[in-house]
């Protein structure tokens, strides 16, 4: 099992998919209860939903599961957000609140250091060498991260989730130019609804890589479920209908930003 997909594209931008792998190993199935073992908190689909976008685009992608460990949480264990309900590095509980192991069978701190090396270490690794070499052709690179979410879940946040929430850790993580290409086209987009720096303001990959001194800009997308999902419950099925239109304001916003870091607006 390849634990990190990457495909290497010569556009200056990168999709990062940390959420959408449903590997789990055997053993570690076996300790997930019932609850856990639905893996409900995948970003389900999300690959399908952005292939094919924007041509000669690179990809990062987990396929292990978010209950294994999350990919886009900070390695040290920090809270993204303090004092707000959230899930942990290797989460215990899914988005409900409620637990995903057997009793007794949750990952110790020397497990989570484990899996820590084992998983999130190699995912980050092939993000960062991507980086890299992105940087280097272009002088610029952008670090899209995608990443989906049911709709309504009242432990996280309050009433209906906009289909579009963009995160740039309040403007911190990318340059204004490239907010603007995500943003724009979001909120001219009907019937989709658009919050920028809502509750998800970027996980730790947006807040980590974007360093928009140094040519490294990162945003985060996070996409309502019910807009390309036939149900947000299992089976979970994509329905391609429904995922046209907003599959057309993604490829607005990848072309945009491809084009933006290649004018050269961003190296100076």
């Amino acid at each position: 099992m390849m634990l990190v997909n990457v495909t290497q594209g010569d556009s200056p931008v990168i999709l990062g998919l940390p959420h959408g792998g449903t590997y789990v190993p055997d053993a570690l199935m076996a300790r997930l209860n019932d609850r856990g073992r639905r893996l409900s908190d995948t970003d389900w689909h999300i690959a399908q939903l952005y292939q094919g976008l924007l041509a000669d685009v690179t990809t990062v992608e987990a396929t292990f599961h978010r209950y294994v460990i999350d990919a886009n949480r900070d390695p040290a264990g920090a809270s993204l957000y303090p004092g707000a309900n959230t899930t942990s590095l290797c989460p215990t509980t899914d988005f409900d609140g409620s637990d995903i192991w057997t009793a007794g069978q949750e990952p110790s701190p020397d497990e989570i250091a484990a899996r820590r090396t084992q998983y999130h270490a190699p995912y980050h690794d092939a993000l960062a060498t991507e980086v890299d070499r992105v940087k280097a052709r272009h002088g610029v690179a952008i670090v899209y991260d995608c990443h989906s979410i049911r709709s309504t879940i009242p432990f996280l946040f309050a009433g209906l989730l906009p289909v579009f929430s963009i995160g740039t850790n309040d403007g911190q993580n990318c340059a204004p130019q490239v907010s603007d290409a995500v943003s724009v086209p979001c909120f001219a987009a009907t019937p989709f609804d658009t919050v920028l720096n809502g509750r998800f303001k970027g996980g730790w990959t947006t807040r980590h890589y974007g360093q928009p001194g140094t040519g490294v800009h990162a945003i985060q997308m996070e996409l309502a479920q019910r807009a390309y999902l036939a149900a947000e419950a299992a089976p979970w099925t994509y329905a391609a209908q429904s995922a046209a239109p907003l599959r057309a304001v993604l490829a607005q916003i990848l072309q945009s930003l491809d084009t933006l870091a290649r004018s050269g607006v961003l190296n100076r």
